[in-house]
């Protein structure tokens, strides 16, 4: 079955994902096609596997390991005051991550709950010109950490 993650995943080897951070040892750190908090972010494990239980405990550390970094990355860059991490699969069955800065600043009604409670057709999309400079930031702040893997 090819889903979108496996599309994407396909595009980042091929160099075409517009949205794309880096490459990790278990896969790539995306943007999200839309920004509903900024600096929301997805790892898509390369190979793509069904869920997180076909993987082996070491392909398992090394995606969980990866994902805890991206939100280091974040937390560094970033004004979130601390980072949401869901792994859903219901309608993509593929594994991927998605890894949510969440701001103080959110309204207290949404701030306290799963940002999937957002109106997400009043979320700005993803746009390289005007994500790059925190994109870039992000980058620089993983290559420092997989350099201490």
């Amino acid at each position: 079955m090819t889903t979108l993650i496996h599309e994407r995943v396909e595009l980042a080897r091929q160099g075409q994902n517009p949205t794309l951070l880096c490459k990790m040892e278990s896969g790539w750190v995306v943007f999200s096609d839309v920004q509903i908090l900024n600096g929301y972010c997805l790892l898509l494990p390369d190979p793509v596997p069904p869920d997180l239980n076909a993987l082996s405990i070491p392909e398992r550390q090394k995606f969980l390991r990866d994902m805890s970094i991206v939100g280091d990355a974040l937390l560094e860059v970033t004004s979130a005051a601390r980072i949401n991490y869901e792994i859903l699969g219901n309608s993509e069955q593929a594994l991927h991550a998605h890894i949510i800065p969440r701001y103080e600043a959110e309204p207290d009604d949404l701030g306290k709950g799963p940002v999937w409670f957002y109106d997400w057709s009043q979320a700005p999309h993803f746009d390289l010109a005007t994500h790059k400079p925190l994109m870039d930031k992000i980058c620089a702040a993983l290559e420092k950490r997989i350099a201490l893997i």
